[in-house]
């Protein structure tokens, strides 16, 4: 059986990599944030505690996931931005490197202007916000400096339940759980939800398959904020209890204030090329999203 060492796995997407890969690795996960009994503590800020544990795990794939995502606190903490999400990265390729065994990275959709509609995984992203940047600037070094890598760029991260879903679904569900009559979503932003647990299996079979280097990795069919609460309203049956109202981002600047790109839009080309792509309909994901993670939460 081989091992994989996974640093930054006790968020939502974690969960999905450890629930996908465990029957089939040997997985050692560690996070700064002891969250599962399954989990061993690593702050992978610190190089020589990250070598030292991959060393003694002597892992023959290492995943480095974990990542400040909040942009308005990556604006508010430039320096802990970068040490978080570059510089462990570059922790990351060395280790990977000295040790001879892929390094795999998960990027982001945001690092894309979102000048354009729709962006291929040959698109040249040009990053707006500290967040952004610092994921950019991880994703070149990976790819300038790694023996051999694979790059995931996930969109809008859907997964992880009630528990670890800090991203919009949980948002709107814990509004609609205070008994929230109204809601008030933007319009005017538009990207690629992204499902957690088809993201973890499709990165296996990617993994498996070893056709390393870069890749959009994101749900099929792209959408809006406003699209996405209406959706879960349908799913919930809850069309005629909750009104939705159309907004501006500007209706939220004083909260969300960093930049973010107008379109985040996502396609998988390249694994649809390599006929590697196995991500499900954003609907149909939601659908089961909501129904495994929140059938008791309302």
């Amino acid at each position: 059986m081989k091992k994989i060492y996974i640093a930054g796995c006790g968020g939502m997407l974690g969960k999905a990599f450890y629930d996908n890969f465990l029957k089939a690795y040997e997985l050692k996960c560690t996070d700064i944030d002891l969250n599962e009994e399954w989990l061993h503590f690593l702050d992978f800020r610190n190089y020589n505690d990250y070598a030292n544990q991959v060393n003694e795990f002597n892992p023959d794939y290492l995943f480095h996931m974990g990542a400040f995502t909040d942009l308005e606190y990556c604006e508010n903490n430039i320096e802990q931005t970068y040490l978080t999400n570059t510089l462990s990265v570059e922790h990351a390729v060395s280790i990977a490197n000295k040790k001879n065994i892929p390094l795999v990275y998960i990027s982001t959709a945001g690092i894309f202007d979102g000048k354009k509609d729709i962006y291929n995984d040959w698109d040249i992203p040009n990053p707006l916000g500290h967040y952004a940047k610092s994921k950019y600037y991880a994703e070149k070094y990976v790819e300038n400096n790694s023996l051999k890598y694979l790059i995931f760029r996930a969109g809008w991260m859907m997964g992880g339940g009630p528990k670890k879903d800090k991203k919009f679904v949980n948002k709107i569900m814990h509004q609609l759980k205070n008994q929230c009559k109204e809601l008030n979503i933007v319009d005017d932003k538009f990207g690629t939800p992204t499902y957690t647990c088809d993201f973890a299996n499709n990165v296996k079979i990617v993994l498996e398959s070893e056709y390393w280097g870069l890749y959009n990795l994101t749900c099929n069919g792209s959408t809006s904020r406003y699209e996405v609460a209406c959706e879960i309203l349908n799913l919930l049956n809850l069309n005629n209890k909750i009104k939705i109202n159309k907004v501006s981002s500007d209706f939220y600047k004083s909260v969300y204030f960093a930049k973010r790109p107008y379109s985040e839009r996502l396609v998988n080309m390249k694994l649809k090329l390599r006929s590697l792509d196995k991500m499900r309909d954003w609907k149909v994901c939601l659908k089961e999203y909501l129904e495994e993670s929140f059938s008791n939460f309302l």
